[in-house]
């Protein structure tokens, strides 16, 4: 039987690794070079939840009923939930795995708090609030993982929005060389068939560096002391890859895939600013500061529309006999939400020209739709802007991050490499899904897709003959 090792980048962009520096990555490069790579699609909207569980599953937000880190619970205005572990509901590759008698190793994968049984181990991410919960399976795991590390091993670092750079930036190498430590372990002291790790440091140091290395931001200041910031790390990741490929055999398939890109963010388009510019959104009293909107503000009886903030926007209408003090009569539904989508995508810069705003229907976007979908999901410049939430702010532009500081926005397209299994054949293709990862990953393992995933595998079904 195969064996597969996944690692997971959360946030590498392939104008990094595949173009820019791929001189200075050699592991990476020699993984290229074996077997395959390309840009990875990734999912509306790219981030990090519920991209991985997205990837994990072969089905999309729609299917999986989350369409971000935070939804809505019911129809209410202020019911929501953070997607964790317990809501997803599609079956993961690992249980897959597990029904075949096959052993995984699941290390910080997003959206996998809390742990659920597995015939393996697992290693809960950072949706787990903190080391005093559980967050291994099975318990006893979590007692080792210090000691395996050499230190605190650090499931995410703490507050990357932050204007402390030195602090920030230690704090990132040492999560990555101790998780690496961690997946090192584990896989030399237990048997897996399939072991998989995400690391988070490349996102963190994204937003917290980017302005410093991306020489068209409009905040980068030549031979700044953090330019080369991101470069080092990635250098210092390729060789933490080369450090884990080494105690590998050769017979071993491997894969390296980021979740989404990343790209400089330009500024944000304050949405619940704008929504009250066009007469959708009516607050009780408009705040005399920048605050963040929270539900209670709000004039239903007079507001038709509100957003959610983060690096892509969610609109929610306010419909009668929908929503408890519903404005909008459901016969005029359809075109309310035209005008609407028109009027995002028509929004300008401060100099009048068009930012290029994507606006995505759901059930156009999605297989299904379940759970409660937004009814817009907007990518402000086609990802160049944010969406900040706030109010009070006097403007729809705004040129610092409402939620710390953060200068660089997520990309729809990530990182796929693959060297795949010995005498197999491979679908080469410009780009490949993020729906195409878990098909081919029960592929290495001659178990068939199955008919919910709607990706298709990167590897022919004659390959493991």
């Amino acid at each position: 039987m195969p064996k597969l090792v996944v690692l997971g980048l959360d946030c590498a962009p392939p104008e990094l690794v595949f173009d820019a520096w791929k001189s200075d990555l050699p592991n990476l490069r020699s993984l290229m070079e074996q077997g395959i790579h390309a840009p990875l699609v990734s999912t509306i909207p790219p981030i990090t939840v519920p991209a991985w569980t997205a990837m994990m599953t072969s089905q999309d937000p729609g299917m999986l009923g989350f369409y971000g880190f935070r939804n809505r619970q019911d129809y209410t205005y202020d019911n929501l939930y953070f997607a964790n572990a317990n809501y997803v509901k599609a079956k993961t590759v690992w249980n897959h795995l597990s029904r075949n008698r096959l052993r995984s190793l699941i290390l910080g994968v997003p959206q996998t708090y809390p742990p659920k049984p597995l015939n393996g181990v697992l290693v809960a991410s950072f949706l787990a609030p903190d080391k005093s919960v559980q967050y291994t399976w099975p318990d006893e795991i979590k007692l080792e993982l210090d000691r395996i590390a050499d230190g605190d091993y650090i499931i995410d670092v703490k507050d990357f929005r932050t204007d402390n750079k030195d602090a920030l930036l230690k704090a990132i190498y040492v999560m990555t060389e101790r998780r690496f430590k961690v997946f090192r372990h584990l896989i030399r002291h237990d048997h897996f068939d399939f072991a998989m790790m995400v690391e988070m440091g490349p996102d963190r140091i994204h937003h917290g560096f980017w302005r410093f290395h991306d020489k068209g931001h409009r905040l980068y200041e030549p031979d700044n002391p953090y330019e080369h910031a991101i470069h080092d790390y990635y250098v210092e990741l390729d060789r933490e890859i080369g450090r884990t490929l080494e105690i590998l055999d050769d017979d071993t398939c491997v894969m390296v895939v980021s979740d989404h890109g990343a790209k400089g963010m330009v500024g944000a388009i304050c949405v619940n600013e704008w929504l009250q510019r066009e007469g959708y959104l009516t607050l009780k009293q408009q705040p005399a500061k920048q605050t963040r909107l929270e539900m209670d503000m709000i004039d239903w009886s007079k507001t038709k529309v509100w957003g959610e903030g983060g690096y892509y926007s969610r609109i929610f209408f306010n419909v009668a006999g929908r929503e408890p003090q519903g404005q909008i009569p459901a016969e005029q539904y359809e075109s309310f939400r035209d005008e609407v989508k028109a009027k995002l995508e028509a929004i300008a810069d401060e100099n009048g020209t068009n930012i290029g705003t994507r606006v995505f229907r759901p059930e156009e976007t999605y297989r299904e739709c379940n759970g409660i979908p937004p009814d817009l999901v907007v990518y402000f410049g086609d990802l160049n802007w944010r969406s900040a939430g706030s109010v009070g702010v006097g403007s729809i532009y705004l040129y610092e991050n409402d939620t710390g500081p953060d200068d660089a926005n997520h990309a729809q397209n990530g990182i796929f490499i693959m060297k795949p299994p010995k005498k197999c054949s491979v679908r080469k293709a410009e780009t490949y899904s993020i729906y195409d990862i878990a098909p081919t990953i029960l592929t290495v393992f001659g178990i068939p897709p199955t008919q919910e995933m709607i990706g298709n595998s990167i590897l022919t079904s004659k390959e493991m003959e």
